[in-house]
């Protein structure tokens, strides 16, 4: 069977002033597309479904009318879970709507999904953090364990451990109770998480820039040598890089987000996960690149016009822009610059030379002219760069009304 891993879609999600929203509709159904020709028989979607526990109207909309063409009004089944990003009770809401469309949304860690029954496939038995799916045309079980966004104030609140106890071991031995209760080897067992999973010993990953934390020093560190000798493939979200940190026949994906969300992730390809599986043997999987969104770029320049002879080349972009200079930038330059570029996110004037430090000012003259203890006061306060003659101008107009 063919089973498609996304994660990550932060719908509603802003990058500053800029909305993501139309280029979100594009990537999806290009989500939809690939899942339509890949004829995949399953779509797990492993949280960050929103961007904010408050989304609005139209990503709202765009997540459920996505959900229902992935779904193909009910005859293919697709699961959600929530991220960190993702107000559980807000994901739980539709649920009972949602499952006429075969779409099965779970919110909180623990949840249980009682059994219901469509034309193409039911779920045949469930248990708090774990479902089991059967669907016309295969004579094997997919076996799922879940496991949505989960603090450890939430993970304890639902099963019942110490405080003193690790993550590791709280989300260990829950999943192998799970697994050797309801995963022999005549299915496929699958694991579905959003967490923070890093392989013991090896080089911790960084969480995405404006990504909000669930690693906090390693409290909240889970190791993916925590999964389950049962499980085939575990579908993961949270961070948005594609990557394997299993190994190939038993991978842990991180499937990547959709599009680029913050310039740490400027020049990224970003992908879906398509995975083949049947019971007891290693599933093949092959990462999809996602060709929609606009890329992001990070770009510094030491003069005004090569940064507009670059943006006149760039246009269908988001750019961060370093402009090196020996003086601020003149409000007709920025004026100039914005005007040729519409998707400049930042602009970040900087001073070309680094020399400059707190110890090499020379002892302020306080009998000097204002002018003069202005110039010495501003460089003091910009990391040694001058005041550029239209700063220059206005202080001499306060000066001489």
């Amino acid at each position: 069977m063919k089973i498609l891993h996304t994660a990550d879609w932060h719908l509603g999600k802003r990058l500053d002033r800029f909305s993501r929203l139309e280029e979100q509709v594009l990537v999806l159904n290009e989500i939809i597309a690939i899942a339509d020709e890949q004829n995949v028989d399953l779509v797990l979607v492993a949280g960050d479904l929103f961007d904010t526990f408050n989304p609005s109207v139209d990503a709202i909309e765009l997540f459920y009318k996505t959900l229902k063409r992935l779904s193909l009004k009910g005859k293919r089944p697709v699961i959600a879970i929530s991220g960190n990003h993702d107000a559980p009770n807000l994901i739980d809401a539709p649920n009972p709507l949602a499952r006429e469309c075969g779409i099965i949304l779970i919110g909180h860690p623990n949840a249980e999904v009682h059994p219901f029954e469509l034309e193409n496939f039911k779920i045949t038995n469930s248990a708090q953090g774990f479902l089991e799916l059967k669907l016309n045309g295969f004579d094997f079980p997919i076996r799922i364990l879940h496991t949505p966004y989960a603090n450890e104030i939430r993970l304890k609140e639902y099963f019942g451990e110490n405080k003193e106890q690790a993550l590791n071991l709280v989300l260990a031995a829950n999943w192998a109770r799970i697994a050797d209760e309801f995963c022999d080897e005549n299915g496929v067992n699958l694991l579905m998480a959003h967490l923070y999973m890093n392989k013991k010993g090896t080089e911790i990953l960084e969480e995405p820039d404006g990504e909000k934390p669930i690693k906090i020093g390693n409290a909240d560190l889970i190791f993916s040598e925590t999964i389950p000798p049962q499980i085939q493939y575990t579908a993961l979200g949270h961070l948005h890089g594609f990557q394997n940190i299993g190994t190939p026949e038993k991978p842990v994906v991180y499937s990547s987000s959709p599009l680029c969300y913050s310039f740490s992730e400027a020049g990224q390809t970003k992908y879906i996960s398509i995975i083949e599986a049947e019971p007891n043997k290693a599933v093949s999987f092959e990462k999809i690149p996602l060709k929609n969104g606009k890329p992001l770029f990070r770009k510094t320049f030491d003069s005004v016009e090569k940064t507009i002879d670059w943006l006149t080349e760039n246009p269908n972009s988001l750019v961060e822009l370093t402009l090196e200079s020996e003086t601020f930038l003149k409000a007709e330059e920025r004026k100039q610059i914005y005007q040729s570029h519409g998707g400049i996110v930042h602009l970040i004037p900087k001073v070309k030379s680094q020399e400059f430090t707190e110890n090499n000012l020379h002892e302020i003259n306080l009998d000097q002219d204002i002018q003069s203890l202005f110039q010495d006061y501003f460089k003091s306060k910009n990391n040694g760069q001058q005041a550029n003659e239209d700063l220059l101008n206005l202080l001499n107009e306060i000066l001489n009304p």
